[in-house]
């Protein structure tokens, strides 16, 4: 009897998207938004990290820079020293959180001119050489808390119960296994007892043959050797196919095990690894959305701004659609005057050209008449002329 092969479980589909990223893509325009905030962070990170190096060699990228951005970043290594000037030297603490608050505006405007102009940034990028520091280490965390957003935010309600199912579809799997392990072990057992018997009965069978041999011994020694050869070759041979059926059961019993071993270990690491980044995903997403909602809030005030001046630009182009709308009405107009006018001149020229076609035609029917009657005139003259003589 043959042990059943285990069939390997499907993989559900939100399963299959947490475990490949590359099949994410965001589906709302609220994901885009948060993405849209999590990149510009990290490039304000990255731009922030080079900004120490770039102020240690400001006359060599100077000129790429131009002067407003030389500027500002002369202004903040000034802030900066006098930073750590406060910082050695006990002060109020009212004019440290000034001057705090300073350089971070300070830092604001400068990030904010760099991303106004994403060329320099990229040529700064691969122009400047930094050393490695822990910014890369807390940018390279950052960038996974990105990839990590997206999952989250694109993991549904269903494909989560999808995973759940999952996991439980493992769990029972590994009880199936564990319950096929019990029962190869039982018919394993049954088996082993079983060829004991037929050894035993067999060995029985044998010493009644050997004690009928002995009683036969004189009259038919040939057939009592044949009989115990035959007997030893049929018992080697149950005894090598009972043997390469426990040794097949017990192979099926190892793989079985080391399967049910792997398969407990990795559910389990992979169970503290998730259960980790949710944690540590939960406090910073909470960290994020705050600072998400004060950038909206600064965001929203400059859109208030630019929306009045595009309805005041809108007000100015509905007059000028107006004055439009007359001016196309008025050469509309003067289109259509040129048209008869031309339609007539074109009315007048045919006028003209059939006229001149009749007077054409009048004048030659006028021609041929006088010709015939100047030749009529002649023949009549020779005929007069010919009865004379």
């Amino acid at each position: 009897k043959g042990m059943a092969t285990p069939r390997k479980a499907g993989i559900p589909l939100g399963v299959m998207k947490v475990l490949d990223p590359r099949q994410l893509k965001p589906d709302s325009t609220e994901t885009e938004r948060i993405l849209t905030v999590l990149d510009e962070t990290i490039v304000k990170l990255e731009i922030t990290r080079l900004i120490p190096r770039i102020t240690a060699s400001l006359d060599r990228y100077a000129r790429m820079l131009g002067p407003e951005i030389t500027s500002s970043l002369l202004e903040h290594q000034k802030l900066s020293m006098e930073i750590q000037h406060l910082h050695t030297s006990p002060g109020d603490a009212k004019t440290m959180r000034a001057a705090e608050q300073h350089l971070k505006s300070s830092l604001r405007n400068i990030l904010r001119l760099f991303l106004a102009n994403p060329l320099l940034y990229h040529g700064l990028k691969f122009e400047v050489r930094v050393k490695e520091s822990p910014a890369d280490v807390f940018i390279k965390a950052f960038m996974e808390f990105r990839d990590f957003t997206l999952e989250r935010l694109l993991t549904t309600p269903d494909e989560e119960r999808e995973m759940i199912q999952f996991m439980k579809d493992i769990s029972l799997q590994v009880e199936k296994n564990t319950e096929i392990i019990s029962a190869l072990q039982g018919e394993l057992a049954g088996v082993i007892q079983t060829r004991d018997e037929e050894v035993s009965r067999k060995d029985k069978t044998i010493e009644n043959l050997k004690t009928a041999m002995q009683d036969l011994a004189k009259n038919c020694k040939a057939e009592i050797r044949l009989i115990m050869k035959e007997g030893e070759k049929q018992k080697k041979e149950d005894e090598k196919a009972s043997q390469e059926r426990c040794a097949r059961l017990k192979q099926d019993i190892q793989r079985l095990g080391t399967q049910f071993n792997a398969l407990v270990l990795e559910h389990r690491a992979s169970e503290l690894v998730l259960r980790k980044e949710k944690c540590k995903a939960e406090k910073e997403i909470h960290e994020w959305v705050q600072k998400y909602d004060t950038d909206m809030t600064e965001k929203q005030t400059t859109y208030d701004e630019v929306q009045a001046v595009y309805n005041e630009e809108k007000e100015q182009l509905s007059l000028l659609m107006e004055k439009h709308a007359m001016l196309l009405q008025e050469y509309t107009q003067i289109e259509e005057e040129r048209r008869i006018l031309k339609e007539k001149e074109e009315e007048a020229a045919r006028e003209e050209a059939r006229r001149n076609n009749a007077a054409t035609c009048i004048q030659a029917f006028w021609k041929g008449y006088l010709v015939r009657s100047l030749y009529k005139s002649v023949l009549k003259k020779g005929k007069g002329k010919g009865k004379g003589k």
